[in-house]
């Protein structure tokens, strides 16, 4: 990460929207960490988790709602997902914006570009086309990124609200893995941290197989820990993170940094 994370978040997300029947690549992009430094990635639209719905139900979606333009607006979708798909966030809310205002009960459009409001980090926007997403489809699985978006305006309570929310549905792990996350960050902004190291430390223990979810889970907890001044935890959690992945994050200069710490 050569440049300042704290430039633009990084994150990239696989939508409904995809190109040549592939789902486009996700890519990580950093976050807020639950200390001082920075977390490896910002939360991961669940669409990237879950099956997505088929290319032709999108279209489908958007021809319904374009009427005599549908074909025409279902094009300029497709645009703006490939330009998201290539790094190229701003391209892809030019071309959505005016999208937005002929499809606003378009769920597709709201999240393409709340998302990509958010890989800009333009976190009121973001949120404010997330929340549409939500209110058009009564789905949680952008929960996690939407609580990303208030907690970097600390709108605490929308932050506790929404993981509340989350909660209750008995999400797949990856998704309540994210949203937990995001959580403690936001609990240990507040200065609560020996909350939001209770909130990620009661899930560390209950894991037997290890996936990328589960290294994010170990890497925000491990920052805690070190904030904390619990340095042997942080190695440890560090430490681990390495033998299931040497190039996760920033793992290696993180464990280089506490070495020279202890």
């Amino acid at each position: 990460m050569a440049r300042d994370p704290d430039e633009k978040p990084r994150e990239r997300a696989r939508l409904r929207i995809v190109r040549g029947g592939q789902a486009s690549k996700p890519a990580r992009k950093p976050t807020k960490g639950t200390g001082k430094r920075r977390a490896p990635a910002r939360p991961k639209p669940e669409r990237e988790r879950r099956r997505r719905a088929a290319p032709r139900d999108v279209e489908d979606e958007i021809r319904r709602l374009g009427g005599r333009n549908g074909v025409r607006y279902y094009q300029q979708l497709t645009r703006a997902a490939d330009a998201f798909h290539r790094d190229h966030e701003r391209d892809a809310i030019r071309q959505l914006r005016p999208l937005r205002d002929v499809l606003p009960d378009s769920p597709s459009v709201r999240e393409l570009l709340g998302l990509a409001y958010y890989r800009d980090g333009k976190f009121p926007a973001a949120a404010k086309e997330l929340e549409e997403f939500l209110r058009l489809t009564g789905s949680v699985e952008q929960h996690p990124v939407l609580m990303d978006c208030y907690r970097a305006q600390k709108r605490w309570r929308r932050v506790d609200d929404l993981w509340a929310e989350l909660s209750r549905t008995s999400p797949p792990p990856e998704l309540a893995t994210e949203g937990r996350i995001v959580a403690a960050g936001a609990l240990a902004d507040r200065g609560r941290v020996p909350e939001a190291l209770a909130l990620l430390g009661r899930r560390v223990g209950k894991i037997t197989r290890a996936h990328e979810h589960h290294l994010r889970l170990w890497y925000a907890l491990a920052d805690l820990e070190e904030r904390a001044g619990n340095l042997p935890r942080a190695r440890a959690l560090f430490d681990k993170i390495r033998s299931h992945d040497a190039g996760f994050a920033d793992v290696a200069e993180r464990l280089a940094a506490l070495g020279r710490s202890g």
